[in-house]
């Protein structure tokens, strides 16, 4: 099977759904020049009419997005960073997760918003942080986010076909990475975790970039811990059988998130394992997350950003 980078398998998306429907549709600033990779070169297929260019307006072109959903467009909409899709917060979240809810059901809102996130390029906060788990708090909104190339393209395309707002950000950390993607259409349904890696001892529920940290340091414990990986690749709907069910077997469990540790995704997971699965736990969940506080910018972000020695410490320290 071929291997391509995730970013490129990203770019596959949007450029097969945008051939499948021409409804399919993308807007946001710089998209016609590709400042990211996943959407260079999508304007000479096609053109001006479906890869729209916005001025410096995150509400101007949300407001574009939406406007077509309520018309049965499907648009896609690229805030570049996910730090600024805040400038629209009230539109792209709130009005957006109620849309189906206060029109009696009868409305549907097929948009999808992306961005890319997350530590490791020293962007600092407005360009680096975390958006997932704030967006999963607010009901009427899908959220998924691809750790790897084959995720990316699966999830990405049944985004774009799903009829209910989804965001799905990707973490600039593992753009480049490879991976195996098949040529043929697929899908992989938004809610469905994945068991990157079998283990005995501890859980581990990782996504993106902490993931592949994840897996890093199960290979160095090989042996001593059997540690089993957990991609939820979809925070809302979460697959909560998977992971419980992975508790069964292992009674311990770490959740490595780079959302803020103060009412973040992380938080959410503890407080439901508490709730659904107390009786198969032998020790606290422990979470390995951003600290309440801005990403710094520079060298001072590996001082805050989960990392293979955090999540290590942390397996450690459950399996003691």
């Amino acid at each position: 099977m071929r291997t391509i980078t995730l970013i490129g398998a990203i770019k596959e998306a949007l450029a097969e759904e945008m051939r499948r429907d021409e409804d399919v549709f993308l807007v946001g600033q710089d998209v016609r020049g590709g400042i990211f990779p996943h959407t260079k070169g999508l304007i000479e297929e096609f053109g001006e009419e479906r890869i729209l260019d916005t001025p410096i307006s995150e509400s101007g072109m949300y407001g574009t997005a939406m406007g077509a959903a309520q018309e049965g467009m499907r648009p896609i909409v690229d805030f570049m960073f996910g730090g600024f899709s805040y400038v629209t917060f009230s539109e792209c979240s709130v009005s957006t997760g109620q849309y189906h809810f206060l029109h009696g059901s009868q409305r549907s809102l097929p948009v999808v918003m992306t961005a890319g996130v997350g530590t490791g390029q020293r962007l600092a906060n407005d360009h680096a942080m975390s958006i997932h788990g704030t967006f999963a708090h607010h009901p009427g909104i899908k959220v998924a986010m691809p750790s790897t190339p084959y995720d990316a393209k699966g999830l990405f395309k049944a985004a774009i076909r799903d009829n209910n707002p989804v965001m799905i950000p990707w973490h600039m950390g593992i753009m480049m990475l490879k991976g195996e993607v098949p040529e043929e259409d697929y899908m992989v349904p938004l809610g469905v975790a994945d068991v990157k890696r079998q283990g005995s001892d501890v859980t581990v529920l990782a996504n993106s970039v902490q993931l592949q940290n994840a897996l890093k340091v199960a290979d160095k414990l090989d042996g001593e811990i059997s540690v089993e990986i957990i991609d939820p690749r979809s925070f809302v709907p979460f697959d909560m059988e998977t992971l419980l069910t992975s508790l069964e077997k292992t009674n311990r469990l770490v959740v490595v998130d780079e959302d803020w540790e103060s009412g973040g995704f992380a938080s959410t997971i503890s407080a439901r394992v508490m709730e659904q699965g107390f009786d198969l736990l032998d020790a606290p969940v422990t979470r390995v997350c951003m600290p309440n506080m801005p990403v710094p910018g520079g060298y001072m972000e590996e001082y805050v950003a989960p990392n293979p020695d955090k999540i290590e410490a942390a397996i450690r320290n459950v399996c003691a």
